[in-house]
């Protein structure tokens, strides 16, 4: 047994100890505190798989925005236990065996799938070149699969309009209060005067690595949401009103300009979602640049939480 095959073992121990931990916890902190150490270990197992860009989003979304939304969550709910309905057992027993049959039957899949299995992927290589990305996960995703990504976008905005659905009529158009971070710590406040210009040049980075390695829009967009947090967290910056015109151009920028791009298709490339060979890079590129802008200003806004204050009239 060679030592990457035992470290893959003991990693896939853990991930199973940890995901029993979560959903048996008694508490809501200390299933959601566990659930990001499943994230980031589960990260580390997209890196052994050569997955490098999966796991820079696990690694943000399932370790970090997703933890912070479940805390604010759990925060909301403190105080309301009676508006939380308690399992029975039976109720739970089932659940159990229909996770382990969805389990079995996975597995089963996986062990009975063909040697050589059936893959466009050379085909899909040959035509990647085209998009004159050096990244083939980021050409994927722009050239093969554009609509399945604009549609991630559009997601996003939906999710957070389902947010925003959740404050009172009379605070609709106001603004989020970030309850769970209204005593800032002197660390947070330290650490938000000092992190963000950083993590402002990694975010910028990432996403301009992703056109020729690992990285990318939504990669850098996170990065750029956890600086802007930061910031709102430690009460350093205000919490912007849900209803400001530059804050609802900045949500929309990215979709927008890449539906204007698959549209502009049909004029230089007879199809839409698809990019003029001569200028397909950088029209990606312009397009992920605005993307990265929205998911970062959308991820924040999740985090924030519905509108709570009654905006001013």
């Amino acid at each position: 047994m060679t030592l990457a095959f035992a470290c893959e073992i003991v990693l896939a121990g853990l991930l199973l100890a940890i995901a029993t931990w979560t959903i048996t916890a008694r508490t809501a902190f200390a299933a959601i505190a566990v659930f990001m150490v499943y994230g980031l270990l589960l990260s580390i197992v997209w890196v052994t798989l050569s997955s490098v860009d999966v796991a820079l989003t696990e690694a943000a979304i399932g370790g970090g925005v997703t933890s912070m939304v479940l805390l604010g969550a759990a925060s909301a709910l403190r105080g309301s236990k009676g508006a939380v309905a308690s399992l029975s057992l039976p109720f739970k027993i089932t659940a159990g065996m229909l996770c382990a049959l969805v389990a079995a039957a996975l597995a089963t899949v996986v062990f009975f799938l063909p040697d050589v299995a059936p893959t466009l992927a050379p085909v899909a290589k040959e035509n990647l070149a085209a998009s004159a990305l050096g990244n083939p996960v980021a050409a994927v995703l722009f050239v093969f699969r554009a609509l399945d990504t604009l549609l991630e976008k559009v997601v996003l905005l939906l999710a957070l309009v389902g947010v925003w659905s959740l404050s009172s009529d009379r605070a609709w158009g106001g603004v989020p209060e970030l309850r769970l971070y209204k005593s800032p710590s002197p660390i947070l406040v330290f650490l938000a005067q000092i992190l963000p210009p950083i993590g402002i040049i990694v975010g910028i980075y990432m996403f301009w690595a992703g056109a020729s390695q690992p990285g990318g829009a939504f990669q850098g967009g996170t990065v750029l949401a956890a600086m802007w947090l930061l910031t709102m967290m430690a009460r350093l910056q205000d919490v912007p009103s849900t209803n400001a015109p530059w804050l609802r151009l900045l949500l929309v920028v990215g979709p927008m300009a890449f539906l204007a791009a698959g549209l502009a298709g049909f004029y230089f490339a007879d199809s839409f979602l698809a990019y003029p060979p001569s200028i397909a890079k950088p029209l990606i590129i312009v397009v992920e640049a605005t993307l990265t802008v929205s998911i970062g200003v959308t991820l924040a806004l999740l985090v924030a939480g519905p509108p709570e204050k009654v905006p001013q009239q």
